[in-house]
C-alpha cells in the first residue's frame, strides 16, 4: 500500500541520516584551525557521498508514486552542506527547506483527504531543517569558527568508519599520508616549510613562469578550439590524465501510461507526439523533452513539463493545473480551458490562451522572458510580458508589492 511504502522510505532515509556523520566535522571544528581546514574535504566526502547517493536514489524512481516524496528529500538534503559555510548558513538551510516545501506542498495537496499519514510524514521531514536552523542561529550564527588554541587534528578523524557491527581488530590503520615513515619532525618541517613560503610576500611570485601571447587561450584561437589546453614540456607538465571525459547517458524516449500517469520523457527532436486516449483522472508528466512538440487531447486532471528546452505543447483541456518547472523556451497552447497555469525556475515561456481560457490564473515563480498571448477579434494574438521586477514600500501597517514601470 502506499502507506507501506511511505514506511519504507521512512525508515531508509533514517538509516541515511544515521550513516551522516556529522559529528566528526563538529569535532574537528574545535581543534586546530590550519590543520583541520587543510582536510576539509576529507571531512564532508562521507556526506557529499550520501546526499549523491540520495539524489540518485530520487532520480532512478521517477514513476513511484512517492516521486514528490523523494523529491522533497533530494530537494533539502544538501543543506547538511552547511558546515562548509564561511558565512551565516542558516539562510542557505532555509533556502534548502523551501525548494523541499516546493513538493511537500504537492503531498499535502494529492494526500489531503485521504492518508493523514503523509501529512505527519511532512510535518515531521520539514522538522529537521526548522531545527537544525535553529540550532545554527543559536551556536553557529556566522558559521563554523576554527579553535586558533586547540590540539592538531589526529588523522584518525579523516579515515571513514567502519559499516555494521566492530569487525575483530584489524592491523594499524593508515594515516591519510602515504608517507612510508611519517614522524612528527618531518610534518614540522613540512608545515614550517609551508609557512615559510607563505611569508614571503610579494616575493613569492619571483618563482613564477612567465606566459606567452601564444599560450594565452584568450590570444591564441587555436588553443580555444582545443579547450583552452596548451602545450607543456614532458618534464615539467603534468602527467596526462588516463581518464576521459563521461559521455551523458543516452536514455530511451518513453511514451506510455503507466496507472493514472501518461509518461513522456528523453524525447529528442521528436516532432508530432499524439496522447489521444485520456481521461479525467489521468495526469501527463513530460520530462526532459528537448526540441519536440506533444499534442494532448481530451481532457486531463493535470499536466506537468519538467526540465525540458524548447518544447512545443498544445493541450485541449485540464481541469486542475498545468506547471512548468525547471525548463527553458517552452511554448504552450490552450485550445479549451485550464483553470491554473504555474511556471517555475523557466527561462522562457509563451502561453498562447484560448478564448475560454481567458480568467485562468497564471503564477509565477523565478522564472524570466514569460509571454502572455490573448486572442484578438481578427484571429491574431496580441503579446503581454509578464513583470519580472517589482517594488515593495511600506504602507503604514503592511509591505505593498507592484510591478515597476521601467522606462523605455
Amino acid at each position: 500500500s502506499g502507506a507501506g511504502m511511505l514506511a519504507r522510505r521512512d525508515m531508509a532515509l533514517s538509516g541515511r541520516f544515521t550513516r551522516i556523520k556529522v559529528l566528526p566535522v563538529l569535532d574537528a571544528f574545535s581543534i586546530n584551525g590550519y590543520f583541520s581546514s587543510f582536510y576539509l574535504t576529507d571531512l564532508l566526502r562521507p556526506i557529499s557521498d550520501q546526499i549523491e547517493e540520495i539524489q540518485s536514489f530520487r532520480e532512478k524512481n521517477r514513476g513511484s508514486q512517492l516521486f514528490n516524496h523523494l523529491s522533497a528529500v533530494s530537494e533539502g538534503i544538501p543543506a547538511l552542506g552547511w558546515v562548509a559555510l564561511s558565512q551565516k548558513p542558516a539562510p542557505y538551510v532555509k533556502e534548502m527547506n523551501d525548494a523541499a516545501m516546493f513538493y511537500t506542498n504537492r503531498v499535502l495537496k494529492d494526500y489531503k483527504d485521504s492518508d493523514p499519514c503523509h501529512a505527519e510524514w511532512v510535518r515531521s521531514y520539514l522538522s529537521i531543517w526548522t531545527e537544525l536552523q535553529a540550532y545554527i542561529k543559536q551556536h553557529h550564527t556566522t558559521g563554523l569558527v576554527w579553535s586558533k588554541t586547540g590540539p592538531i587534528a589526529p588523522s584518525s578523524l579523516f579515515m571513514a568508519a567502519p559499516a555494521g557491527p566492530c569487525p575483530p581488530p584489524p592491523p594499524p590503520p593508515l594515516p591519510v599520508f602515504t608517507d612510508e615513515s611519517p614522524k612528527s619532525d618531518t610534518t614540522a618541517a613540512q608545515r614550517s616549510a609551508l609557512f615559510a613560503q607563505l611569508n614571503q610576500g610579494e616575493a613569492i611570485t619571483k618563482g613564477l613562469k612567465h606566459v606567452s601571447d601564444e599560450q594565452k587561450t584568450h590570444k591564441n584561437p587555436v588553443l580555444r578550439s582545443q579547450g583552452g589546453e596548451h602545450q607543456t614540456s614532458p618534464s615539467k607538465g603534468r602527467a596526462p590524465c588516463s581518464s576521459t571525459p563521461t559521455p551523458a547517458k543516452k536514455h530511451s524516449p518513453v511514451l506510455e501510461l503507466e496507472g493514472k500517469k501518461w509518461r513522456v520523457e528523453y524525447q529528442e527532436q521528436t516532432h508530432g507526439l499524439v496522447i489521444e486516449e485520456t481521461e479525467l483522472r489521468q495526469v501527463v508528466y513530460v520530462f526532459s523533452c528537448n526540441n519536440s512538440t506533444l499534442h494532448i487531447k481530451g481532457k486531463v486532471n493535470s499536466i506537468i513539463v519538467d526540465n525540458c528546452k524548447k518544447l512545443g505543447l498544445v493541450f485541449d483541456n485540464v481541469v486542475g493545473i498545468l506547471e512548468v518547472i525547471n525548463s527553458k523556451d517552452i511554448q504552450l497552447q490552450v485550445l479549451g480551458k485550464v483553470p491554473t497555469i504555474s511556471i517555475n525556475k523557466t527561462e522562457g515561456c509563451h502561453v498562447y490562451l484560448s478564448k475560454e481560457a481567458l480568467n485562468c490564473e497564471i503564477i509565477s515563480a523565478k522564472s524570466s522572458e514569460m509571454n502572455i498571448l490573448v486572442p484578438q477579434e481578427d484571429d491574431d494574438y496580441r503579446e503581454f510580458p509578464v513583470p519580472e521586477q517589482f517594488k515593495t514600500v511600506w504602507h503604514g501597517s503592511k509591505l505593498v508589492t507592484e510591478p515597476t514601470e521601467i522606462a523605455g
